[in-house]
């Protein structure tokens, strides 16, 4: 919105095409979601605790976490509302890619707060059932995997690139789709599994956000992208003004999220950020990448499949509890120590990725 503004006074004063630098309305994007997050947070929080919307804990999990119960949630809208409003604010809106990243944003934004909504105003402890929550999920999912299927206009942009392998490319037609479903649908599970603990989750969306910012911009100027042997997707170098505005937002929200919390995202919040990077890794063909930048998401997921199947299999459990940062709280370790460990290998875990770009 505000570049169309920009272009236009620049007829008056060159000094505006300034605007027209990504890295400059990225960086923008990221103070601009992180003031309205700051800003509106405290509001939002009075607002929540007003309504009495507050988390439900479980009993069963460790004692340390009885003393949250009541602690204001759905602050993942204070998310989308940063992330939307910045984006809309520095992004180029004639750009497809954006839009598709907000809907499915959005979208997945949705599912969680009808979720949210359904556990602490009406009080059923179900939410929305899995099943249904899966099925929103996945028409999500398949909706924003079509479009890109049917948009992306060059062979380079269904394709599946290995890290390490600068001439390596496995073109996968119409599997592209269903790639695309699991990345989108798999990442937005994985961020909620690991939102357990207060900022745990959130740091490391903001890490690894802001690293695919800096690959959707690489990808997106075809003179990086043939000097790394990456793929160049014309257009979504705009994304990183999208990745901005998550880290930005995030940033703002780990402020109040921060432990001990004083407010949770919930649903809406995990489930629509961890959709968001799963958009931006497919638009951007680094897939791969980004389940090593976001290994801790990954660990979170594989743990909770691997104590479900070796319960129903041996009838034994794995883990003390599970998502594993539970079971290192049940091991003993307090909570800032698990939280500030996983943002630690999250650090690494983001360096690595990066790393890759050029060790092809």
């Amino acid at each position: 919105m505000l570049l169309v503004v920009a272009e236009y006074l620049t007829q008056y004063q060159s000094g505006f095409s300034v605007f027209q630098y990504l890295t400059l309305r990225g960086i923008l994007a990221a103070g601009t979601a992180l003031a309205i997050s700051l800003l509106v947070g405290p509001v939002m929080i009075r607002r929540l605790n007003f309504h009495q919307v507050g988390q439900s804990v479980r009993d069963d999990g460790p004692e340390s976490h009885l003393s949250k119960s009541g602690t204001p949630t759905m602050g993942g809208a204070l998310l989308l509302v940063g992330i939307a409003a910045s984006t809309l604010l520095w992004g180029d809106l004639s750009n497809p890619y954006l839009w598709i990243a907000l809907l499915v944003t959005g979208s997945f934004g949705a599912v969680g707060w009808v979720d949210d909504y359904r556990k602490v105003v009406e009080g059923d402890s179900r939410g929305l059932p899995a099943r249904w929550k899966l099925f929103w999920q996945s028409l999500a999912g398949f909706a924003a995997a079509f479009y890109l299927y049917l948009a992306f206009d060059s062979p380079v942009t269904t394709q599946l690139y290995i890290p390490f392998f600068k001439d390596f490319a496995w073109s996968m037609g119409p599997l592209f789709i269903v790639l695309t479903y699991f990345v989108i649908v798999g990442a937005s599970n994985a961020v909620n599994l690991t939102d357990g603990l207060d900022g745990l989750a959130i740091l490391p969306t903001v890490l690894v956000g802001t690293a695919l910012g800096i690959i959707a911009y690489l990808t997106g100027r075809v003179d990086f992208a043939e000097y790394l042997h990456i793929p160049y997707i014309a257009g979504s170098g705009e994304l990183a003004v999208f990745c901005g505005a998550i880290a930005g937002a995030g940033l703002g929200f780990l402020w109040f999220n921060t432990y001990p919390a004083q407010v949770f995202m919930g649903d809406v919040g995990a489930l629509s950020l961890g959709a968001a990077l799963g958009t931006v890794a497919v638009i951007t063909r680094h897939e791969i990448v980004f389940f090593i930048m976001g290994g801790i998401f990954v660990l979170e997921t594989v743990s909770v499949i691997l104590q479900v199947a070796s319960f129903k299999l041996t009838g034994k459990r794995i883990f003390r509890m599970a998502p594993i940062h539970h079971h290192y709280e049940l091991k003993g370790w307090p909570e800032p120590r698990v939280i500030v460990r996983f943002w630690i290998i999250t650090v690494m875990l983001v360096l690595f990725g990066l790393a890759t770009l050029k060790l092809r």
